[in-house]
This record gives structure tokens, sequence and C-alpha cells, in this order.
């Protein structure tokens, strides 16, 4: 592929020319007519961050500017430094046609794309959809696998109980690897643990694995998310599934479709809704509906109404209380609120897998 316009090529770029030089010339010495064109990836997330970190030496960000303007600067910076690589690739002695110099925004590579999809639309081979995605806050644009690095770090794992509803009892029966049982009470909840606290707002449901015979008996049942307004509080389904581990943890897992992408998978198979709780920034959304009208609406969606993905996602599941914090303002206040109900098992520190976009 071309380089990029981000910068200066370094010598991984001299290497990779070097081979290709070697492979043209050696091709062309055998009789073969071998063109090799030269050009440039206009590499549009990379790019971006290039010039953005050139506006904050000025001590100015891309919001100051408007759209225009800030492509402008973009395009000046493509000038600049598609100059330098072309200069540097002449300098290497690279034998390519510089008379038929590409750049991957070029009119021609644009409205072959644009063609290629509207024939991929008209097939029925691609649609619009919504779907997870990994998401740069800072960024406030969707990132590929790629551009995403885990790191371990320190972080907590916050044990509640889910209330049953109806005040539904069953008996909690735990065995050891000897099928001997160590712990029989009577139970009117159902124990979950979570990395991310805030997150529970957007439960569709709770899963246990298919076997585990723990909680066999309340499958089926619903139960109610331990947060929020007391009188408006949402009842979600207590459902089966593969994903659930039942020798981790309580072995019962939240299902938050729209935040996670094992829960993701769970939801999209068992028909789960998955509502959206934070905005572009990773705050907590302050749009959409007074969340009493929201929460009943999702009760009702809960217990099998019928709802379009669209109706979904406008729903805000978002307590007044927490609408517009950071996502870590209102874990805290998530976390004490459940704790002031005594809905809180338990808390244990945990080093976490946590996923970093690589620019960001």
């Amino acid at each position: 592929p071309p380089p990029n316009v981000t910068g200066a090529l370094h010598i991984g770029h001299a290497l990779d020319n070097t081979l290709q030089d070697v492979l043209v010339r050696y091709e062309r010495l055998r009789g073969k007519d071998a063109l090799w064109v030269v050009g440039m990836d206009h590499a549009g997330i990379a790019t971006q961050m290039v010039v953005e970190r050139q506006l904050n030496e000025r001590q100015q960000k891309r919001t100051d500017f408007t759209r225009d303007e800030f492509v402008d600067k973009v395009w000046e910076w493509k000038a600049t430094s598609g100059g330098q690589i072309t200069g540097q690739l002449r300098r290497l002695g690279c034998s390519m046609d510089w008379s038929r110099e590409q750049f991957t925004m070029d009119p021609h590579f644009t409205k072959a794309v644009v063609k290629v999809f509207v024939d991929l639309h008209k097939k029925g081979l691609i649609y619009r959809d919504k779907r997870l995605v990994n998401w740069d806050p800072a960024l406030k644009t969707a990132i590929s696998d790629l551009e995403v690095e885990s790191h371990e770090v320190p972080g907590h794992m916050w044990h509640f109980k889910y209330p049953l509803a109806d005040g539904e009892t069953y008996t909690y029966v735990e065995r050891n690897a000897d099928g001997n049982v160590v712990l029989e009470e009577e139970r009117d909840y159902i124990s979950i643990a979570t990395t991310r606290p805030e997150t529970m707002l957007g439960d569709g449901a709770v899963a246990v694995h298919l076997d585990d015979e723990r909680y066999r008996p309340i499958v089926g049942k619903y139960c109610e998310i331990p947060v929020g307004p007391k009188e408006h509080r949402r009842l979600i389904p207590i459902i089966t599934d593969e994903y659930p581990d039942p020798h981790f943890g309580s072995g019962a897992v939240k299902i938050t479709g729209a935040h996670d992408e094992n829960d993701y998978g769970v939801a999209q198979r068992n028909g789960i809704p998955m509502y959206r709780l934070m905005d572009e920034v990773a705050a907590m959304r302050a749009d959409g509906p007074p969340y009493a009208e929201a929460a009943a609406r999702a009760v009702e969606i809960a217990k099998g109404a019928t709802a379009t993905p669209a109706e979904i996602d406008a729903l805000n599941l978002v307590p007044e209380e927490y609408r517009g914090l950071d996502r870590y303002e209102a874990r805290k206040q998530v976390v004490a609120d459940i704790d002031a109900e005594g809905l809180m098992v338990k808390v244990e520190d945990k080093l976490i897998m946590q996923p970093f976009g690589d620019r960001g």
C-alpha cells in the first residue's frame, strides 16, 4: 500500500520501497513493461491526529474551526507532507512513474468507491444497521479492532443483589467439586458482579448458564435493577445462555448489549433490547424523554411488546440524577446509591483488561 500522508518516511518505508524497486527493475530487465505507480494514502484518522497536534502546539483545537475550515487545514498538511514524501522517494532513487502520481482521495478513486457501494446496495449485499463498535470518545469516531490496545489496569469488581420481582424466593444451593452441599439458603435475589456499575442502567436481562442448577428455579422469572427511582425501577428477565461461566463469580451475568461485546452476542441470540446509555464523549446521556416514561416503555418491551431499533435507541434509561455526568462520576454515584440501600454484597480489588484507542 502507498505511504500515509502523516509525515516523513521512516527506515521501514526505505526497506519496503527498496525491495519493490529491486523487483520492478528486475522485471524490466527481463523485458516486461513493469509499471510502478507512486502515490499516498489519506489515512484519515492518523492524518487528523497529526493536524490536531499541530493545532494544540498553537493552543488551538479542532472545535475552534468550522468543519470546512478544519478540512482545509488537513489539505494544507497533505500538500506539505505529500511533497516531502515524494522528495524522499526521489532521493531513494525509486524507479516510479512520476507522471502518474495518485492520492487515495483523488476524484476518480472516490467516485469508484461510491459506485461499488451503490452497486452492492442495489444487489442487497450491504445494508445499514445499528451495530456495536469500538468508539473513541476523544476522537469521537468509531475505530477498527486493529486500533484498539488492551492493557491490564487496577480496577474493582462490585457484587450486587438484583431483587426478584413480586417477592419471589427460591432455595439457593451451592455444591463443591464432589457434589456436597456447602451452602443452602432461601434467597429473594440473584447476585451479579460487574466492573462497570454505571452500565447496569442499560441492562436488558440477567443470564445464567443452561446447566447451572443453582438458578433453575428462577429462570424465566424477573428481577429488578437495583438503581434509580424506586417507583420506576425496571424489571428484566432471567434467561439462559451458553456464555455465562458457572464457575466465575456468582455464575450470573448482567446483559448490557449496547456496552459490551460478549453481552452484545447474548442479546442478539436472545432478542434482548440494547439500550445506549452514553453520548459521543462517554458521558451519561442527557437527551430523550423523562426517565419515568422511558423506563415504563422498557418494561413493556421486556414483557414482549414490539419496538423498532430506532425506538429502543431513542429511549434514555439514565435517571435524571445521573444524566450528563461523566461515566466515572456516574459510577461512583451508582455504587453509593446501591450501597445505601444495602444491596451491595461486596467489592473486590481486581486487575481488569481495559481497551484503549491507540491514537486517543
